[in-house]
């Protein structure tokens, strides 16, 4: 996998101050699209044991309330092998942290692939949904349409039904 950048300290993609980790690549290319740069599948730089255990050394901070995964597309299937082993490894290391992740795809087409690796276990929260230009709303307050959701993972699988975590309002 190849990814855009690691941000140390990031307090928007997510409750509290967070590690973040952009990956490189997608497909969707929605209009509007905040973040053009992680399209190219080819750009950033490759994903090496040395960048986890960067992330790993930039959470032990007590401040830090979690990992964030974006992109580009941190689902799509050139990355979900690798960002599965992150949120993982991540959540070894620290279990009582949160892990946020965004994904153009549907809650319910996640659920449906074959090649998720398990992703979910390991997922608190997830922002699905394509951004969409015609819905965007700049008062959203993890999202940047409102198309998409903020959902609980663990208690949607749980529950076996989406549960929202929040209004995003």
């Amino acid at each position: 996998m190849r990814y855009n950048k690691i941000r140390k300290m990031d307090i928007s993609n997510g409750e509290g101050v967070r590690v973040s980790l952009f990956v490189q690549g997608c497909e969707f290319h929605c209009k509007g699209c905040f973040n053009p740069e992680t399209w190219d599948f080819s750009k950033g730089k490759d994903f090496t044991t040395e960048d986890m255990n960067s992330i790993i050394e930039l959470a032990k901070k007590d401040y830090i309330k979690g990992l964030s995964i974006l992109g580009g597309e941190p689902l799509h299937p050139k990355n979900i092998e690798c960002v599965a082993m992150v949120a993982e490894y991540f959540k070894y290391v620290y279990p009582t942290k949160d892990i946020w992740l965004w994904t153009g795809y549907k809650y319910e087409d996640i659920l449906k692939r074959t090649d998720t690796h398990n992703i979910l276990n390991y997922i608190d929260v997830l922002i699905d949904g394509q951004f969409e230009e015609k819905n965007k709303n700049l008062k959203l307050k993890w999202a940047g349409s409102e198309n998409q959701r903020c959902i609980n993972v663990g208690k949607s699988l749980r529950e076996n039904k989406i549960i929202l975590k929040e209004k995003m309002l």
